[in-house]
């Protein structure tokens, strides 16, 4: 089946540009363009999409109001074209918690005529979008964090908790920390799919509100309990074991090695790492994207005699990763978003 796509950007080159790049695939066929947010509500009527492009930053509706409209009048999986600022990296995310299913970063601005450099991300954002349930999406949005609890007792051995995500991963990346307590017994180490700079704004976007604390990873970073570190944008996060003061402690590494499935940061390369250092302490946890990245690497943790979660299809916005390590038979625990949290405080 042909993917239908509606175009929208207020500026009409990157509209020519960006239909152009679609329609170079075979399974994409671009319907329509609009200029603008009310032009786009219109064409959704007539040329009924299967998934939108959408730029935030246009004259009268701005893209996040525009999808507001779209995801209550007639809700269609959207992906954002966006051009980074510190302030376009919060509307992006905000965007990803109103019901967008995807973004990808514009290479040089608002008007970016080297666009072609992103090609490859738009064709693959646009087909990954098209597979998502809209209904299960507002169905994930919809959902309220519970917060767990932990009894204080003596922590004997230290623990790491190494989650991975993709194609749909922050909303649900904010549901499942929300739920974990200050007090948690162990170290948490995230990877999420996302560009340079966004992983900056979802660490601290996340640390405001979660009662763990988050910050981006910076080299020389010590892993500890109660503390949950997101891997950059552009770099592996690799955790080793140093001598610090006579103990040993666990210290993160960042690492410009070649992407592994396509990705850095790649979730794979932090859980071989997050295994040398914590062994059969190690639980690992997949959730929503497309691809296999983590597969390889739940597999080590399994053979460590680690714990294995993985995030189920009825809610996974994208199944492909947390299918991957089901179909491997390395799952030890198939979840839904909701009761994840809790079953980590459990094996904890």
């Amino acid at each position: 089946m042909v993917i239908k796509v509606l175009v929208v950007d207020d500026l009409y080159c990157m509209r020519t540009l960006i239909s152009d790049i679609l329609n170079s695939d075979p399974e994409i066929n671009v319907v329509g363009t609009a200029k603008d947010g009310k032009e786009a509500l219109n064409k959704l009527k007539t040329e009924k999409p299967d998934v939108i492009t959408l730029d935030y930053i246009m004259p009268g509706l701005s893209g996040l109001a525009t999808l507001n409209r779209i995801m209550s009048s007639h809700p269609t999986p959207v992906v954002m074209l966006s051009a980074y600022a510190k302030n376009g990296a919060a509307i992006t995310l905000n965007c990803l918690k109103a019901g967008a299913v995807g973004f990808v970063l514009k290479p040089s601005g608002s008007l970016s005529l080297d666009i072609q450099k992103v090609q490859d991300q738009i064709i693959n954002e646009v087909k990954a979008a098209a597979k998502v349930d809209i209904k299960k999406l507002k169905s994930i949005l919809a959902k309220k964090p519970v917060k767990q609890t932990v009894k204080p007792f003596a922590v004997i051995t230290e623990k790491a908790v190494v989650i991975g995500s993709s194609s749909g991963g922050p909303p649900v990346l904010e549901l499942l920390l929300s739920e974990l307590p200050s007090n948690i017994p162990a170290g948490i180490l995230i990877v999420q799919h996302m560009p340079a700079k966004f992983t900056e704004y979802l660490a601290e976007h996340l640390d405001k509100v979660c009662e763990i604390s988050i910050k981006e990873a910076e080299d020389g970073d010590i892993v500890e309990a109660g503390k949950a570190f997101i891997a950059p944008g552009d770099f592996h996060m690799i955790v080793e074991k140093k001598e610090i003061d006579g103990k040993t402690k666990r210290v993160i590494r960042l690492d410009m090695g070649p992407p592994t499935h396509g990705q850095r940061p790649s979730i794979d390369v932090t859980i071989d790492s997050v295994v040398e250092a914590y062994e059969s302490n190690t639980i690992g946890v997949i959730l929503t994207g497309m691809g296999d990245d983590g597969s390889e690497g739940m597999n080590k943790i399994k053979k460590a005699k680690g714990v294995t979660i993985v995030q189920d299809e009825t809610t996974s916005l994208i199944f492909g990763m947390p299918k991957r390590v089901i179909d491997n038979g390395d799952a030890d625990f198939i979840l839904p978003i909701s009761e994840i949290g809790k079953k980590i405080i459990q094996v904890l």
